[in-house]
């Protein structure tokens, strides 16, 4: 949609709901980079509080095998974006994108883009694999491994030994989670390192 076509939706829901106190939206990268930080600005004025906007990986590599469309850098910028022009931004990544042979890289990557959007809010999804589609035909045909749930808890302890993003306040509670963690960087990340190495020992 063009801007003005935002601003009038924007000008109507503060109209007809005046008791609303926050409007937030998805975003992908490249409907971010089609506006200019003014327009982002005038979007923040008229009550855009907060921006969704999955990043999945901070790794080209598992970015370019799951076609994400947008290599790490632009994904990164283009949160930077948004943040200087005032709008909160909540981004997300996905545990287990990369599977086995990318589980470290995957981990790193990720935990470094994080670190340079500084975003409001991180939340985190563990893979999930849906019925005709890609992925789900590459795991049938052994293409693609799934983590184990030993793997997927080492690749968690790699991302949140890796982040250094002060004041995110980290969500890994999404029912496709294993874990479920909670808090606020760089605060609480030694006792989120804590609760993932308990659950590494019960596994044994």
């Amino acid at each position: 949609r063009k801007a003005s076509e935002l601003y009038v939706i924007l000008d109507t829901v503060r109209e007809l709901f005046p008791e609303c106190r926050q409007i937030t939206s998805y975003a992908s990268p490249a409907s971010i980079r089609v506006r200019t930080e003014e327009e982002l600005r005038t979007l923040r004025e008229k009550g855009l509080s907060m921006v969704y906007m999955g990043l999945e990986s901070g790794s080209d590599e598992v970015l370019s095998l799951m076609r994400k469309g947008h290599p790490a850098a632009e994904i990164i910028e283009m949160g930077q974006k948004v943040r200087s022009c005032g709008i909160a931004l909540s981004v997300t990544a996905i545990t287990g994108l990369g599977g086995p042979d990318l589980l470290e890289r995957h981990a790193l990557d990720t935990a470094a883009a994080f670190n340079a959007m500084n975003p409001e809010y991180i939340g985190m999804l563990t893979l999930m694999v849906e019925p005709e589609t890609p992925l789900y035909d590459w795991v049938h045909q052994g293409k693609f491994q799934l983590l184990t749930r030993s793997q997927v808890l080492e690749e968690t302890r790699l991302m949140v030994e890796a982040l250094d993003s002060p004041g995110s306040v980290f969500r890994m509670n999404h029912a496709s989670n294993y874990l479920a963690l909670r808090g606020t960087l760089n605060r609480d990340r030694d006792a989120m390192l804590a609760e993932v190495r308990r659950a590494e020992e019960d596994l044994g």
